[in-house]
């Protein structure tokens, strides 16, 4: 993913397209720039490409720690070296990322990302109390099952 030369082909128009001959062409290299380096194509160097993503000031701004820290601390042989990392945000980000890279196996790692589990019947009491998701949270453990059925009924938008 890190920056790689492009050959580009111009073609010069003159004469000699004009009389049907082979046109002269000018091969140009340029520096490819992708458009954006995700947080996982850095996880995925870290864990297990060993490729040097960041290699210039553009890519290091691409390098977000606390969202690698955070991929790298699901796993449990890596959690550790996230921590680290954790415990110490004044180095370089490239300092972070070679760190990281050495001292983690290669392996390819699958590991779920943990995700808020979707509580039943919040969205309504939130709605009918005008509450936050935290009030709504400690109003349903003290709501009824026939108190929460009213609200639902009177949250209840008909229609065709």
């Amino acid at each position: 993913m890190g920056r790689k030369k492009k050959e580009v082909v111009r073609e010069k128009v003159d004469f000699a397209d004009l009389l049907g001959q082979e046109a002269p062409r000018e091969v140009v290299e340029e520096e490819y720039k992708p458009a954006h380096i995700s947080p996982f194509d850095f996880v995925n160097a870290i864990h297990y490409t060993k490729e040097d993503l960041i290699v210039d000031e553009w890519s290091e701004k691409e390098y977000h720690t606390f969202i690698v820290n955070r991929a790298l601390s699901f796993g449990s042989d890596t959690v550790i070296f996230a921590n680290e990392m954790n415990a110490r945000p004044h180095i370089s980000k490239l300092a972070q990322f070679k760190f990281l890279c050495a001292a983690i196996r290669p392996r390819k790692r699958f590991n779920k990302w943990v995700k808020a589990e979707k509580v039943e019947n919040l969205d309504v009491v939130m709605e009918y109390f005008n509450y936050s998701p935290q009030k709504a949270r400690e109003a349903l453990r003290i709501l009824t099952p026939d108190q929460l059925a009213y609200i639902r009924e009177k949250m209840e938008r008909g229609g065709v």
